[in-house]
């Protein structure tokens, strides 16, 4: 079974701006990918009918399927419709269905129907019909040389209910594609080389319809198989036997599959193991207390928290005293751990973790430079601190602190649990 090749144009000079961010590229990606599509190429173009004409010259020599979003607008810089009627050597007609229920959605709403939107209903002789329910804009199906192009509007909404309700299954019953099944594996605390160096072995020997990819992301890497084949359960299996080979090895960095966070894998440790959880923040600014109590049921296991940014709310709430303070310094083992177990106590909580640090990019000095960061876990068991070394950049070291200690959260419940 061949491989159906596609490519996105999205049109819009205001995407090339910056006005406007393109998503309905990556989501149509993920939408194509689903259906056993490949995305060779996602190109945007400004209103310009040349350079619309030549992208679509090429895109419609390297792929079976083209979709474009943008540009089918009533105003005169919305291109699109009037280039691939050019395009295509048709002409403009009016399309009564088109018109019928561009009227009966004005009627619905209790506009009045003016003439640059009666002007939507007309399409490209050769075009197919395809119903736009929450707009004006019909999009279009086009047939050359068994390739397809499909016509979309650019607004985000009107666009993924017209491919929902009707593309997926046009497509699918046109080109009858290939699976693609994908299975991702999400680490943490472990950088991307190292783990490669880990797993070099298992991937050398992984058979040859799955592909590997490493996909790194702030303090996370994620391992994505990915399958092709004819049948889902098939592929299914075998990427659930060549995960079987590769965990052992690195199962104490994975936390999750697929779309799963870390702060969900956390919650659900926290109330398996019928734990709580207080939280003093002072580098990471309450990322993390945000983080944990994002997620539906938090209240199971979050008790509270306190940002403690300066000296006095870490002396005044957390009850850490000024002599220790001063002799080392909030940034400093023992401050970090004070504040994880004063905190767990205050609360009544199972755990209590803190963070204390210097996010940057100011602040530094030689002997704790921008990026030291202290994090510190304690239980009934005893309390622990580690120190990190992260980068300069105020904004990444927040993210990477409120990680780090997720992940610290999430080690210590398994080890302790």
């Amino acid at each position: 079974m061949k491989k159906i090749y596609s490519e996105i144009i999205t049109i819009g000079d205001e995407i090339l701006y910056g006005h406007i961010l393109d998503s309905n590229a990556q989501w149509l990606s993920l939408e194509l990918d689903k259906l056993g599509l490949t995305t060779k190429k996602r190109i945007t173009i400004g209103d310009n009918e040349e350079i619309i004409l030549k992208t679509l010259k090429e895109s419609i020599i390297n792929n079976h399927l083209i979709i474009i979003t943008g540009g089918l607008g009533p105003t005169n810089d919305d291109l699109t419709k009037k280039c691939l009627t050019k395009f295509f050597k048709s002409k403009l007609v009016l399309n009564k269905e088109a018109l019928e229920e561009i009227k009966n959605l004005f009627q619905s709403r209790n506009l009045e129907l003016t003439k640059k939107n009666k002007s939507q209903a007309m399409l490209p002789e050769c075009a197919k019909k395809i119903t736009n329910p929450n707009g004006t804009a019909p999009g279009m199906w086009f047939e050359k040389n068994s390739k397809i192009i499909i016509s979309l509007p650019g607004v985000p909404y009107e666009m993924k209910e017209i491919v929902k309700k009707y593309c997926l299954k046009m497509i699918h019953s046109y080109f009858n594609p290939q699976v693609i099944f994908h299975k991702t594996i999400k680490t943490i605390g472990i950088g991307e080389s190292w783990l490669a160096d880990m797993i070099r072995n298992w991937e050398k020997n992984i058979k040859k319809n799955i592909k590997l990819a490493y996909l790194p992301s702030i303090g996370q890497v994620k391992l994505r198989l990915t399958a092709t084949g004819k049948d889902k359960i098939v592929l299914k299996k075998e990427i659930n036997e060549e995960i079987e080979k590769v965990l052992p090895g690195i199962t104490k960095y994975v936390y999750g599959y697929d779309n799963e966070k870390i702060e969900e894998c956390v919650a659900k440790l926290l109330i398996k193991n019928k734990k709580t959880i207080a939280i003093a923040e002072s580098c990471s600014g309450g990322l993390l207390s945000h983080k944990l109590t994002s997620i539906s049921g938090s209240s199971n296991y979050f008790v509270g928290g306190i940002i403690s940014y300066s000296d006095s709310i870490k002396n005044n709430e957390l009850k850490i005293s000024k002599t220790i303070l001063k002799k080392h310094g909030a940034v400093s083992e023992e401050v970090v751990k004070n504040m994880a177990k004063n905190i767990r106590i205050k609360f009544q909580s199972s755990i209590g973790v803190a963070s204390s640090g210097i996010a940057g990019p100011t602040g530094g000095t030689k002997e704790k430079p921008v990026g030291t960061i202290w994090i510190a876990y304690s239980d009934s068991k005893g309390t622990i601190a580690k120190k990190l070394k992260f980068s300069k950049n105020r904004s990444l070291n927040i993210q990477l602190t409120s990680l780090s200690l997720l992940n610290m959260i999430r080690i210590y419940l398994i080890k302790r649990s």
